[in-house]
């Protein structure tokens, strides 16, 4: 394999019936990477039985407006029961016949397919790279039995996985931790902007900021914390939470009907469609993110594309993605009264648009360099990126809110 133009690549991620966060990395990614490369993509379509996943109601709604760009092929897709669609999507790799398959990892729940579709590439001696945005979704790890399962049997993935690509060095460092997987050459790939929401900004009411909390309302996204501050901000704020109830975490929005300052607030307790993304964060003085932990953050990357303020708790891979955005505010998890103050501090950076220092350009140069690598039969360890990260974070976990 010789990485060049001409190399073909192809993208095994979520699909948009199961639709994530991943289903919009996937699909920017596909289309980044086909600027340079032909491209193609293999979509995980039906993930788990409907029943077990906490978007239930809304599985197979037409919610994105994002697509493939139109030179890349792709299959559609995957189920999790496997026969047919996985015996098809092995006669569209052989077909495709790519140098290079990328597995893009987030959930057990795709294990065992990511794993037929390596031993399927290894066998037509094609190079097999995973994505890792975290170790185990953490809903999953929750039950042992789902925890053992991906423990055990993802080391034959690993074992015939050519190289990683992760999103920061602290995401390296825990890959390493978790999996062992120290010795793969490896690069990170800063995530790319999601600026596919990006639309007008609205002005709101003169002498009142709108802060929003944006994405799955989950154990680790630390809401809770932002519900109990806001109630002493004063008249000055209003909040707006929009985002999906998983893992049966209903205590920020019991907080919020008990809230003193319920009048303030504005609670959309669902995934909504693209269109009403783009309003929301149009709407939005300040974009606040109070996460415990976290790799990555789709969230994040919508308020940066929006150029709005940020404040967003220094866990994980987070310091690593907003350090270099103009109107990023650092406060550290878990601690209402700094959490305050940073949105104060947000506050005065509002009235004009920070620029996005995001680039998918960067992510393919990454990509780029591990292929070259691969092709040379190099270790790559990391790219140019600084090997230290002040990160808070103390829990080895990947926790990524990409939407």
């Amino acid at each position: 394999m010789t990485a060049s133009p001409r190399t073909k690549i192809l993208v095994v991620g979520s699909g948009w019936r199961f639709l994530s966060g991943i289903s919009y990395y996937t699909c920017r990614l596909s289309n980044a990477l086909a600027e340079r490369y032909e491209v193609g993509a293999i979509l995980m379509r039906r993930l788990l039985p409907a029943r077990l996943y906490p978007g239930r109601e809304r599985v197979g709604h037409s919610l994105a407006d994002l697509r493939y760009a139109p030179s890349v092929r792709v299959f559609d897709g995957v189920d999790w029961w496997a026969v047919p669609s996985l015996v098809r999507a092995v006669r569209f790799l052989r077909s495709y016949r790519p140098d290079v398959l990328v597995l893009q990892w987030w959930t057990g729940a795709v294990l065992h397919s990511y794993l037929v579709l390596a031993l399927a590439a290894r066998s037509l001696g094609i190079r097999v790279v995973v994505e890792f945005h975290e170790v185990q979704d953490t809903g999953e790890a929750r039950y042992a039995w789902a925890a053992r399962y991906v423990r055990r049997c993802i080391q034959p993935l690993l074992e015939r996985t050519d190289g990683v690509i992760v999103h920061s060095r602290f995401d390296l460092d825990s890959l390493g931790a978790a999996y062992g997987v120290d010795g793969k050459p490896a690069e990170i790939a800063l995530h790319g902007p999601f600026d596919h929401h990006e639309v007008a900004r609205r002005p709101g009411t003169p002498g009142v900021c709108r802060l929003l909390f944006f994405g799955t309302i989950r154990p680790y996204k630390g809401l809770e914390d932002l519900i109990e501050v806001f109630a002493g901000l004063g008249p000055g704020y209003h909040l707006t939470v929009v985002g999906e109830t998983w893992e049966g975490w209903t205590q920020p929005g019991e907080m919020i009907v008990d809230s003193p300052v319920r009048d303030r607030i504005t609670f959309v307790n669902r995934y909504v469609a693209d269109a009403e993304v783009n309003d929301f964060f149009a709407a939005a003085d300040v974009v606040v993110l109070p996460y415990r932990r976290s790799s990555a953050s789709g969230p994040l990357h919508i308020a940066m594309s929006h150029g709005v303020p940020v404040v967003v708790t220094a866990v994980g891979g987070l310091v690593e993605a907003a350090t270099d955005y103009s109107g990023t505010v650092f406060v550290p998890p878990a601690s209402p009264a700094e959490l305050a103050r940073g949105i104060a501090r947000a506050a005065g950076l509002c009235g004009r648009r920070h620029a996005d220092p995001s680039s998918w350009d960067r992510t393919v140069d990454a990509y780029s360099r591990l292929l070259s690598a691969l092709a040379d039969g190099q270790e790559v360890s990391g790219g140019d990126q600084d090997s230290t990260t002040s990160s808070n974070q103390t829990v080895p976990l990947l926790s990524p809110d990409l939407r």
